[in-house]
């Protein structure tokens, strides 16, 4: 069994209308499961995804992920894609059965979750006007997103240093890491 890492999760996430989503077919292949099959679980089971949980895109919606996002699967496909948000993702997991659904639904949940904390760690830095509670809010905001991207960093002896542009401040974060 192939084990879903959080980047793999990470990597599927994308932002339409303001909204954090992953489209049908990339659920579909964390889950290891043809497309139609996800379609069919929402289709078969109404009530448990009410409006905002599962968005159908508009053409114009279709066209920017093929253009921001270079996504093949859905620039080829005939059919306009739809987009789990978080609340959708978790009720699918309800669903879905199996080692396989329940590993990958962990690994959605934490890839969420990082999102939401670090978008919860830069309002409240830029809200903030403590030097000291800044400091601290980007030492966590720059752990967060070392646990994002870090891990698929190869490392000896190094050091990496992320510059983020947040319109209001800079966020600039080194991680050093010692080869094993």
């Amino acid at each position: 069994m192939n084990i879903v890492k959080f980047n793999a999760v990470q990597e599927k996430i994308i932002k339409i209308s303001g909204k954090h989503v992953i489209l049908d077919s990339d659920v579909a292949e964390l889950y290891d499961v043809e497309t139609m099959r996800i379609n069919e679980a929402v289709k078969n089971n109404p009530k448990k995804f009410p409006k905002g949980y599962v968005i159908e895109l508009t053409k114009k919606e279709k066209q920017e992920v093929i253009e921001n996002f270079d996504n093949l699967k859905v620039k080829f496909s005939p059919v306009v894609p739809k987009a789990f948000t978080r609340k959708g993702l978790y009720m699918l997991a309800t669903i879905l059965k199996g080692d396989k659904a329940a590993e990958t639904t962990v690994a959605i949940i934490e890839a969420f979750d990082k999102i939401m904390e670090l978008q919860e760690t830069v309002a409240e830095l830029s809200n903030s006007s403590d030097k000291f509670q800044q400091k601290t809010l980007m030492q966590k905001g720059g752990e967060i997103i070392s646990e994002i991207i870090g891990s698929n960093l190869e490392t000896s002896e190094s050091e990496t240093t992320f510059e983020i542009d947040f319109a209001l401040m800079k966020f600039k974060h080194t991680i050093k890491r010692n080869k094993k």
